[in-house]
């Protein structure tokens, strides 16, 4: 078989319709591959967004709205609970009707650079304004930061949910509930919070002080504006896809 015979044979194989042994195997590695993409796309904004608030703080001369023992706790609990349930998610709408994957296609493209830098802007952003005014409104020190941290806990939370779905929308009951470790990855986030924010002995290692019901519409509204803010941007991303 020549050269082009054997180009022409790759491409009726790969586009054509596969034989029923081949295609759960093509759907299986096109959703570990996407999960792989997904869990990228959850870290690294996360982890921007930590920096950029970090960062911010250094570079204008404020204090720090995060401790270093805060910043680890953060990691550590996100880590273990959010970013593992993106290894759950079953696969995604029309994903065998794809065009095969060029190869040497990077898995940071255009679409993924921006939304790693708008989503650190946006959760890293919300978290230090949140502790500025908590600031300026002579709320303590370790309230103030207590609020920052669950800012940047339940902005990260809520971004879950748009990661789960690269460009698709993820408002849908159906798509919210298709993947339960997701939720229960979320459920144990919080319990955890809970003992960050109430226990005693957490309290003394990390610096953190409770917080009364009122203060937690603070955070959960805010990670429910990332969530509402990100869908929009991947709508915009879909219709430029659209009219290409």
């Amino acid at each position: 078989m020549d050269r082009l015979g054997h180009h022409a044979w790759r491409i009726s194989h790969y586009l054509g319709p596969a034989d029923p042994p081949e295609q759960p195997a093509i759907e299986e590695g096109r959703t570990i591959y996407d999960n792989l993409r997904k869990a990228i796309l959850f870290i690294l904004p996360t982890n921007g967004a930590e920096g950029l608030v970090m960062l911010s703080a250094v570079l204008l001369g404020l204090m720090l709205p995060l401790t270093p023992v805060q910043i680890l706790w953060v990691n550590m609990v996100t880590a273990v609970t959010l970013a593992l349930a993106l290894a759950f998610e079953p696969s995604e709408p029309g994903v065998m009707r794809r065009p095969p994957r060029d190869p040497r296609a990077s898995i940071l493209d255009r679409m993924f650079l921006w939304r790693i830098a708008f989503v650190s802007m946006l959760v890293g952003g919300a978290t230090l304004t949140v502790f500025l005014i908590e600031k300026r409104l002579g709320l303590p020190l370790e309230l103030a930061r207590t609020l920052a941290v669950n800012t940047l806990v339940c902005g990260q939370a809520f971004y879950l949910f748009n990661s789960r779905y690269l460009t698709e929308s993820s408002v849908s009951v159906e798509r919210l509930f298709a993947n339960r470790v997701a939720w229960l990855a979320v459920g144990v986030l919080a319990a955890l919070q809970l003992l960050f924010v109430y226990a005693p002995f957490m309290q003394a290692l990390f610096g953190t002080t409770p917080l009364a019901w009122r203060h937690w519409l603070v955070p959960l509204g805010i990670g429910l504006g990332v969530f509402v803010i990100v869908e929009v941007e991947k709508a915009f991303w879909r219709r430029r896809e659209q009219r290409r």
